[in-house]
């Protein structure tokens, strides 16, 4: 059993200000009720410079000092805002000087709708509203690139050795794609050597087919997803030449009743292939397990993750996959609605899986919140994956009250039990808000996971982890050179204590977010990661042997561990 830190305290301390992060979410609502703004906002960290420190980009803020519109100053509009870490901690705007400062279109209310547009002009004519991003390197030029997703569709970004950005999606072959995309991961479906893309869309909407509803009979509401017909999302093969290839009905992903929100990457069976899970909201959840043939057989119904416990589609929205019992298998959490709590799905034998949450704490917990950001972390360090879930509600006159705000969940896992102590982590973090995105990374180099979370129409706030008694921890940079660079995919086993535990690099999760691919492994009392084995997709295992406790270790898949930067104290 790993032992525990019991005299540990979180503390996730509010560094918004202190750190430059000055980004605020711009909804464009202007009173008509229209179902994007209800949406947003993605965030990802991203060491886009390649200096070792986590940089952050957040989709759909404003520049800070802008007026509103009608006032002094015009408010400027961006589909994303990137700040460059500059090792401590603290960030500095250079979207303009990376090229990233494209200037959004007016509120989606007041565009052409998609079906008019020129299909021969560039996508960025056809977006409407940011949505989420995600982050890997697609050319394994060793700099990362970007995805962003919004109403109209999917944005490429090349990142040219740290230096810009350039717009590549119509080269890419996705200019004339049109969708309400949201969420959007990369992972090597094939195992050769390149990241594909799959991004996922919601509904069939436009601003002239948005529909009347109401729930006094007297003023417009947002509608709900049931009064859209969905959308099939998309998976692109990468063609290894700046080109992607559209393989969704090939692959057996077409669907056109999903009504996607969130998606993870997972090995449902074990058997080193990539599988995908994809949440939707108000309809079947999916699980697409690989068959190793660039095709995947759907699973949700026959695995228990397409329905709740008593058979109900659930409004899922973010999603993430860990190994949250230690036991080699990995288990799904999904946010739902309020009124639905959240979903844990933990895998039992068969390739079936149970759902745990109305038994535990956290189904208790959440059945009264709506939920959208989520992931696995180990904010104390103590071996156990924890789980943070950030809520709000749809709409701020629903609740006269509060706003629509709500305080988020930290779920801290304690050998299998969870428990919440979101009102113990500090009066900024527990603090009520129209939550949204949400991701980790460690951003000040001293190795445990700092958060930042997105509100719609809200701030973007950034919160240092300030826990006081935590255990030990390694961080494992992955680099591929057969696999795809970034090492998506790859699976990290080691022994802390005598027990053995993994984890798993991936993109996307969450809601609209992604973390930083760097691994964190918290150690408990443990002084070291001992029989440390890297599984690279696709290639043999490498065995590592052992890696003492309080530095980052740069991992080159065939060489081994070829850097080691100590922690910050």
């Amino acid at each position: 059993m790993l032992a525990q830190v019991p005299a540990a305290r979180v503390i996730l301390t509010d560094v918004t200000r202190a750190a430059g992060i000055t980004a605020i979410h711009d909804n464009g609502a202007q009173g008509r009720k229209l179902l994007p703004e209800t949406m947003g906002a993605g965030a990802a960290f991203v060491d886009y410079d390649g200096d070792g420190d986590q940089d952050l980009v957040v989709v759909g803020g404003l520049l800070p000092g802008g007026g509103a519109p009608g006032g002094d100053r015009q408010r400027t509009r961006r589909w994303s805002t990137l700040y460059r870490n500059d090792g401590s901690g603290r960030f500095a705007d250079v979207t303009a000087m990376v090229g990233l400062e494209v200037e959004a279109p007016p509120p989606v209310g007041q565009v052409r709708p998609l079906r008019e547009v020129d299909a021969r002009k560039s996508a960025a004519d056809a977006l409407q509203y940011g949505m989420g991003v995600a982050v890997a390197d697609m050319d394994n030029d060793g700099w990362p690139d970007l995805a962003i997703t919004s109403v109209g569709g999917v944005r490429l970004f090349r990142n040219e050795a740290g230096r810009r950005f350039v717009d590549v999606t119509s080269r890419a072959g996705f200019g004339d794609r049109r969708g309400f995309s949201t969420c959007a991961m990369w992972v090597d479906v094939d195992r050769d050597g390149l990241v594909d893309l799959l991004v996922c869309n919601y509904v069939q909407w436009t601003p002239q087919t948005d529909l009347y509803c109401s729930a006094d009979g007297s003023r417009k509401t947002y509608c709900t997803p049931q009064a859209y017909r969905g959308s099939t999302s998309w998976l692109f093969r990468n063609l290894g030449n700046g080109r992607f290839a559209d393989i969704t009905a090939t692959a057996g992903l077409f669907d056109v009743t999903g009504k996607a929100l969130g998606a993870t990457l997972l090995d449902h069976d074990q058997d080193g292939w990539p599988d995908l899970f994809i949440a939707n909201d108000t309809v079947p959840n999916r699980l697409y397990r690989n068959n190793r043939d660039r095709t995947f057989t759907e699973l949700g119904l026959q695995s228990g993750v397409a329905f709740s416990s008593d058979g109900r589609a659930r409004a899922g929205m973010g999603v993430d996959a860990a190994d949250v019992d230690n036991s080699g298998r990995v288990s799904v959490a999904v946010t739902n609605f309020s009124g639905e709590m959240l979903g844990l799905f933990m895998p039992q034998d068969a390739g079936v899986y149970v759902d745990a949450a109305p038994q535990g704490a956290i189904g208790r917990a959440t059945r009264q919140t709506l939920g959208w950001g989520c992931f696995f972390f180990d904010v104390n360090l103590d071996g156990w994956q924890d789980l943070l879930v950030v809520n709000g509600l749809l709409d701020a006159a629903l609740d006269r009250a509060t706003g629509g705000a709500s305080p988020s969940h930290l779920f801290l896992n304690r050998a299998g039990r969870f428990e919440d102590v979101a009102r113990a982590a500090g009066d900024a973090f527990a603090a009520p808000r129209l939550g949204r995105g949400a991701a980790f990374a460690d951003i000040d180099g001293d190795g445990d996971p700092d958060v930042v979370v997105t509100s719609n129409g809200g701030p973007v706030q950034l919160f240092r982890n300030d826990s006081t008694g935590s255990g030990a921890a390694v961080r494992l940079r992955l680099r591929g050179t057969l696999a795809n660079r970034d090492a998506v995919g790859a699976r990290v086993t080691g022994l802390v204590n005598g027990q053995r535990i993994a984890r798993g690099v991936r993109t996307g999760s969450s809601y609209l977010s992604q973390s930083e691919l760097v691994l964190t492994v918290g150690l408990g009392t443990a002084a070291a990661l001992d029989q440390v084995v890297v599984e690279w997709p696709g290639r043999p295992p490498e065995r590592l042997g052992r890696l003492p406790a309080g530095a980052r270790y740069d991992i080159t898949e065939g060489q081994g561990v070829t850097g080691r930067t100590p922690f910050k104290r």
